[in-house]
């Protein structure tokens, strides 16, 4: 494993490669207040014999204020305004949302650089992260392999989406898309995951829908399905 912080415009990452020569990048987005080295331990518990050389990529989140933790400074890809869990799209600072997701897009731009096309990426992300996984695939007109978001939402404000329809490319909805949430998440609702599988099934994403008795955490049967989804990606490429 290694601690990357290559260009300065580049956020800086956490990598893990599979074996030599990867053909696919896993780019994995942590949730509020983590960082890039969060996710790397399941790499192990995840990554199965047949499948393909694999380049996993986990990115730190800028450090920013944030409204919910007294203004305190924090990782976390945008600041999050409000503990209305009844408002959930509009707790998110749009700016934020943005500066993220071009963030993001550099980091996808790099891994053509590294020989990786954008059909052979997989964005995944969980809460936070997993909310500018979602944000980012919405806009993307050269398709990625694979979208995953665990116990996630759409941190868009209520007028974008209402406006989603006209505004996400015909290229974006054919990504397709993991979805897996707790019912019993305290932290991001089972309802505001459950709204945002719908307006994505609503704008043509073939989404894979998972739900498990837990709270705002990933479990031994999440990462089994989320295997055997990936393991179709990576046999199809």
């Amino acid at each position: 494993m290694n601690d990357t912080s290559a260009a300065a415009s580049l956020l800086q990452t956490v990598e893990l490669e599979t074996g030599p020569t990867p053909a696919w990048t896993v780019l994995w987005l942590h949730g509020l207040g983590a960082d890039g080295n969060d996710f790397a331990p399941i790499v192990p518990e995840l990554v199965r014999r047949d499948w393909p050389a694999l380049r996993f990529v986990f990115p730190h989140a800028p450090v920013r204020p944030v409204t919910i933790n007294n203004g305190m400074s924090m990782r976390a890809w945008y600041d999050i305004v409000s503990l209305d869990a009844g408002r959930m799209a509009d707790r998110a600072d749009e700016a934020g949302v943005n500066q993220s997701v071009a963030q993001v897009e550099a980091l996808i731009a790099r891994e053509g650089e590294r020989g990786i096309a954008p059909d052979r990426v997989v964005l995944a992300g969980f809460s936070q992260g997993g909310a500018i996984a979602l944000a980012a695939a919405l806009r993307r007109s050269q398709p990625l392999a694979g979208l995953v978001a665990l116990s996630s939402y759409l941190p868009l404000s209520t007028a974008v989406l209402a406006g989603l329809d006209a505004s996400v490319p015909a290229a974006a909805r054919t990504q397709p898309l993991f979805m897996a949430h707790g019912q019993f998440d305290p932290v991001v609702p089972f309802a505001a995951g459950q709204d945002a599988a719908a307006r994505l099934r609503g704008l043509g994403f073939k989404l894979d829908w998972h739900d498990y008795p837990m709270a705002h955490q990933v479990c031994a049967e999440q990462i089994r399905d989320l295997g055997d989804w990936l393991g179709k990606r990576f046999a199809a490429g």
